[in-house]
């Protein structure tokens, strides 16, 4: 195991989740399921206890600790996207499976890990050296939930309409 692994804490659920994830996202995988040698808090010896995954290539482990904690926007998967097919295609996936859609494009998956599905464009908008520019393009995005990279680029123009 690499020596610095994002630690995912979920009730019951982390094979689920990582078996949606690798699914979702290329570069990700399951690979490894760890059952539990004994009992513990919040399960029975031989459940499944931890799953390592990797999603987008960054490593994880996902461990079944029970009710306990839950996940919040304090975290979150941010996925960089190159077009709008990308774009629709992870969100639709994630709101699809369960999820919840969010301002700015936030979402959560269907165990309330929080992702932000964010075209590269967006964030070349936002930060414009032309502040009118990034101004507009920063107001359009407040109004979204998934981002619609036309929309985005209109108003970075100034071509949107109302």
């Amino acid at each position: 195991m690499a020596k610095n692994v994002i630690c995912l804490w979920y009730d019951g659920a982390a094979e689920d989740a990582a078996k949606f994830y690798a699914q979702t996202f290329p570069d990700s995988a399951v690979t490894a399921v760890h059952r539990a040698p004994g009992d513990y808090p919040s399960g029975k010896q031989g459940q499944v206890l931890t799953v390592e995954f990797t999603v987008l290539g960054v490593r994880c482990l996902g461990l079944n600790g029970g009710p306990v904690f839950k996940h919040s926007e304090a975290f979150s998967f941010q996925i960089v996207t190159d077009n709008q097919a990308e774009t629709d295609r992870y969100w639709n996936a994630i709101v699809n499976n369960g999820g919840t859609e969010n301002a700015c494009g936030w979402c959560k998956d269907r165990w309330g890990l929080s992702w932000q599905i964010t075209p590269r464009m967006l964030r070349d908008a936002v930060t414009d050296p032309d502040r009118a520019a990034a101004k507009r393009a920063f107001e359009a995005m407040m109004k979204m939930k998934k981002i619609d990279i036309a929309a985005i680029e209109a108003a970075r123009r100034g071509t949107a309409s109302g």
